[in-house]
Formats: C-alpha cells, structure tokens, sequence
C-alpha cells in the first residue's frame, strides 16, 4: 500500500505514511488514527480524503468523520494528562485510554511530546490495539524530527 500525496516527501515520510497505513490495516476496530504534534497539529492521519489511500478498505467515520477532530481530542487529553502527572509527581505520561459506551479512544507518546491517537470500535481488543500502537510508536519515535514534523504539516496543508 502506498500512501497518496507521497510524491515529493522525503523516505522518512513515506515511511511514517507506511506504518500508519499498516497500523489501520492490520489492527481490526480502527475508526481513525491521527498523529499530533506537541502544538497540537495535525502531522499525519488515517482520513483516506486527506493521505492515506484506502486500497480497498472502507474506514469507518471517525469522530465526526474527521482526523483533524481526532487530533483536537488527543491533544486536548494530551494535555491534561500531562497536567495531571506534573500535579501528581507521576512522570511522564506514557499512555492513556478512553473508554466509551460506544468507542475508546488510546494516546500514546511518541517524542518531543507528539502523541498518537487512535479511536476505535466499543469492542476492540485493548491489548491488539495498544500492541500495534507500541510498534508504531518505537519504529516512528527515533525518525520524528523537527524537520520532518515539518515537512508533514506543509503536505498537509498542500493537500486541503
């Protein structure tokens, strides 16, 4: 699977379109997936409208059908868990998770306080999910740059 609008980005972006491209495809319950910078923004996401090509997999609506709403959300919880650790004298915030009536929503950190983000099905395997988010998580931590937070912001926006 290769993602759209991936002409011109460099192999690491590519390859942050690829992991989360295997994220949604091999992790069952996904409704989105949103990669968020530690300022909030959108860097990377699930939303087949805006980069990732479905390749024959229909994605459920996240919520309200949009990963940039995703993002508002896990950097909204981002940051209050954060505030709560500090208060709390309890580290760094690892993870966290939502549970819902209907869905859950999982964040995990990945560096320079970037978080991922995912919104998934009420009966998701927690486990699964946090799992493939681990992976993600360590093989997209060492290559997530300033420069390349940058580079995916500015695709983003070309591609609006």
């Amino acid at each position: 699977m290769t993602a759209t609008g991936t002409f011109g980005l460099s192999i690491e972006a590519r390859n942050l379109h690829w992991l989360l491209s295997n994220l949604v495809e091999e992790v069952p319950g996904l409704r989105s997936v949103a990669v968020v910078s530690s300022d909030g923004l959108l860097l990377l996401s699930s939303d087949p409208a805006r980069n990732i090509e479905a390749g024959g997999v229909t994605s459920p609506e996240g919520p309200r059908g949009s990963s940039a709403d995703l993002a508002t959300i896990v950097s909204g919880i981002g940051s209050l868990t954060v505030g709560a650790a500090r208060l709390m004298d309890g580290g760094g915030v690892k993870q966290t998770m939502v549970a819902m009536e209907d869905g859950c929503v999982f964040i995990m950190s990945i560096s320079d306080g970037s978080l991922l983000g995912v919104h998934a099905e009420a009966d998701c395997d927690m486990s699964v999910v946090a799992y493939h988010m681990g992976l993600f998580v360590g093989r997209a931590g060492h290559v997530l740059t300033p420069e390349l937070r940058s580079e995916l912001r500015q695709s983003l926006e070309e591609a609006r």
